[in-house]
């Protein structure tokens, strides 16, 4: 039985390396969109939606891989009662960034995991991030030094790097606004016997 991250996400595979965890990476083919495409008309909470998605993550993967155990994972960041998606070009981070000034959204991360197909395991953390007042020449000095890394991040922000000087307040888990809550997944896979208790 192999331990297995669906997911290319680098950060997640980053986190889990230097938690000590042994583990393979075999990144899901999940159509993002189609999949919450119906919840979001459904009027899902993005709670469930992170849920959701680290779960067809998770199962697509273990289906291929049997008796393996495979851990998905997905963030939905929550803005004024809405679900926003990572940028599509520089200009829509800065937007973002300044609709972000000196308000509060939620990034709501969800680990998942699965065998055979089916979920054997679920958990959600929410943090709250409040960003500091910007002015648009901070964002555009800022984006300059970031670099394309932003558009690869669902908040344009990598609060690992330079992204921390964003923030006035958080209210939550580190590992959760990475993107991966570790420290139930460690619990649960201590639980599993898949690491030393």
């Amino acid at each position: 039985m192999a331990l297995v991250l669906a997911s290319g996400s680098r950060i997640r595979a980053e986190l889990l390396k230097n938690a000590g965890l042994e583990f393979e990476v075999d990144p899901a083919d999940v159509d993002e969109r189609a999949v919450e495409a119906p919840l979001l008309e459904a009027g899902f909470p993005p709670e469930d939606l992170a849920s959701v998605l680290a779960e067809a993550k998770a199962n697509d993967v273990s289906t291929r891989r049997p008796g393996d155990l495979v851990i998905g994972a997905d963030q939905v960041l929550a803005f004024e009662g809405e679900r926003r998606t990572k940028p599509e070009d520089m200009e829509a981070a800065r937007r973002q960034l300044l609709a972000f000034s000196g308000k509060t959204h939620e990034l709501h991360s969800s680990v998942v995991i699965s065998r055979d197909g089916e979920a054997l395991w679920r958990h959600v953390s929410t943090a709250r991030l409040t960003m500091r007042d910007l002015s648009p020449q901070f964002v555009g000095h800022y984006l300059a030094a970031a670099g394309d890394a932003v558009l690869s991040s669902v908040g344009a922000y990598q609060l690992e790097n330079i992204g921390v000087q964003l923030f006035e307040r958080i209210d939550g888990d580190y590992f959760t606004i990475l993107g991966l809550p570790l420290l139930p997944l460690l619990g649960e896979l201590r639980s599993l016997g898949v690491i030393e208790a």
